[in-house]
C-alpha cells in the first residue's frame, strides 16, 4: 500500500523533473518513486574500497617527522587514505 505525501519544490527543479519524467515516459510520481528507491538502495550499499593509488599515500607516512605517530597512527592513516 502506498502512502500519500506532499512536498514543496522549487519551480526550476519541478520543471526539470517533469522534463525527465517525459523523457523516460513515466509520470512525475513514478519518477520520484524511482529516485527515492535509488537513493535508499545507494545508502544501503557498503562504501567502495579505496583505489590502489590511495594506499600508495601511506608509503613514507611514518617518516613525516611527527613525534606522535605511535599514539595517533589510526588518525594519520585515515587522513592519508581519504586524501
Amino acid at each position: 500500500m502506498r502512502a500519500r505525501t506532499m512536498l514543496y519544490i522549487d519551480p526550476e527543479e519541478l520543471k526539470a523533473l517533469r522534463a525527465e519524467a517525459r523523457a523516460q515516459g513515466v509520470s512525475l510520481a513514478e519518477l520520484l518513486r524511482r529516485l527515492v528507491r535509488a537513493y535508499l538502495e545507494a545508502q544501503r550499499r557498503p562504501p567502495s574500497p579505496p583505489s590502489p593509488s590511495a594506499y600508495l599515500k601511506l608509503v613514507g607516512l611514518g617518516a613525516s617527522g611527527r613525534s606522535d605517530i605511535a599514539a595517533r597512527h589510526d588518525a594519520y592513516l585515515g587522513d592519508a587514505v581519504r586524501r
